[in-house]
């Protein structure tokens, strides 16, 4: 047992105190701030280089649940277009996601569209599905570690469940393809009312690149409440981890 304490202690305190203000990495993108002055060659070109459509030609706005964080946009023109280290980008309603230029503002839940429900019964205990319906498996490896010592989510009493009978809702990654999609379904029937829906990632949100594919079935998507979008390609433990407690109401 001493030499047990003598491996833990040298291993030092690993898990993160504070997940609401923890910094990480200069090389991470999250937010993004345009600037008000984009001209209309700008927006133009900003919107033909975005291989997803997610820079509005319009009015140069950039859609998070569309943009797949890769910087290009922000490589071409640095001084209008940049991404923050704010990785507390989840919303509820799928336009908070969309920032325009000259706003830099915070993202956050919007406290009048959370279902009652959800805070009176999952506050203290809230058990997921993970649906990974067509994903590439890296959203999914972020959402594992989530759990794991150093975000450690199971202490806000938050897990992933292997059973849908076992959960209070889904979190579904991928774009939804036709082969998952009645499974989709079919898992999400088997979980209890009120049942939470989260997506997470782009493809989740929007479909991503393969959006206009004919191997994608969204019809689960566009006929279901979402309670939460968590945009990242992948997404960012600390992005979904916030994301969930906002949503949960829990402060700390």
């Amino acid at each position: 047992m001493l030499r047990e304490f003598k491996v833990l202690k040298s291993h030092g305190r690993q898990f993160i105190r504070d997940l609401r203000n923890q910094p990480v990495s200069l090389l991470f993108r999250g937010r993004p701030v345009i600037s008000s002055d984009l001209d209309e060659a700008d927006r133009i070109r900003l919107s033909d280089l975005c291989p997803v459509g997610a820079i509005d030609r319009r009015s140069g706005s950039l859609d998070m649940g569309k943009c797949l964080f890769c910087g290009e946009c922000s490589f071409v023109l640095p001084e209008k277009v940049r991404f923050s280290n704010d990785y507390r980008i989840a919303a509820n309603r799928r336009e908070d996601m969309i920032i325009k230029p000259g706003t830099d503002k915070v993202v956050r839940i919007w406290e009048d569209a959370v279902r009652n429900e959800i805070r009176k019964m999952f506050r203290g205990s809230l058990k997921l599905r993970q649906v990974s319906a067509g994903g590439d498996n890296s959203t999914e490896m972020e959402l594992a570690a989530s759990g794991n010592v150093n975000f450690d989510l199971g202490r806000y009493g938050i897990e992933f469940v292997a059973s849908p009978r076992h959960s209070d809702g889904l979190v579904i990654t991928g774009p939804v393809t036709e082969n998952m999609a009645d499974a989709l379904k079919i898992t999400f029937e088997a979980v209890p009312d009120p049942a939470i829906i989260i997506l997470a990632g782009t493809e989740a949100i929007s479909g991503g690149i393969f959006e206009e594919s004919p191997a994608i079935n969204r019809t689960f998507i566009a006929e279901h409440h979402i309670d939460l979008f968590v945009p990242g390609n992948p997404v960012h433990p600390l992005s979904f981890i916030n994301g969930l407690l906002d949503l949960l109401g829990i402060k700390f």
